[in-house]
């Protein structure tokens, strides 16, 4: 199937697209604030630019876009057009988060990755509750994954 857009067009619409702030991050975050931690945001100086902050916990979040970093779950397709540089973009972003993952591990952070459609698919858990299980996981001050 061929692309409904120019060459173009497509890249005008892809540019748009947002790394932070993102409706799942959102969720993310006014859930956690409600339960009252609070959090710094995208920090520049940690590997990664992790998407939440808790110097308190030492521990960062990043809320990953299924599509963006090739997620196992309904979201993510691989794209019918120009599937050579797909391919190549999403497994340079797949290589980059594990290296990112280790370096902060390496410098004492805890990780842990929230997925998209843990927040607005049919996920596990529940939506209102993983900011509850984000909580839990905080003060564990384990390393164990959600």
């Amino acid at each position: 199937m061929t692309d409904v857009l120019s060459r173009r067009q497509r890249s005008f619409c892809m540019s748009r697209i947002g790394g932070k702030n993102t409706k799942p991050e959102l969720l993310l975050r006014y859930g956690l604030f409600a339960l009252g931690i609070r959090y710094g945001l995208h920090a520049r100086h940690l590997p990664g630019t992790p998407d939440l902050v808790f110097p308190k916990y030492r521990a960062v979040i990043f809320v990953h876009g299924c599509f963006w970093h090739k997620h196992g779950c309904a979201l993510f397709k691989w794209p019918k057009t120009n599937v050579y540089f797909w391919r190549q973009k999403i497994k340079k972003n797949v290589k980059r988060d594990r290296e990112n993952e280790i370096a902060l591990a390496l410098a004492g952070w805890r990780v842990l990755v929230v997925w998209e459609c843990t927040l607005k698919g049919k996920g596990i858990i529940p939506s209102e509750k993983v900011p509850i299980e984000v909580a839990r996981w905080l003060r564990a001050s384990s390393s164990r994954r959600i």
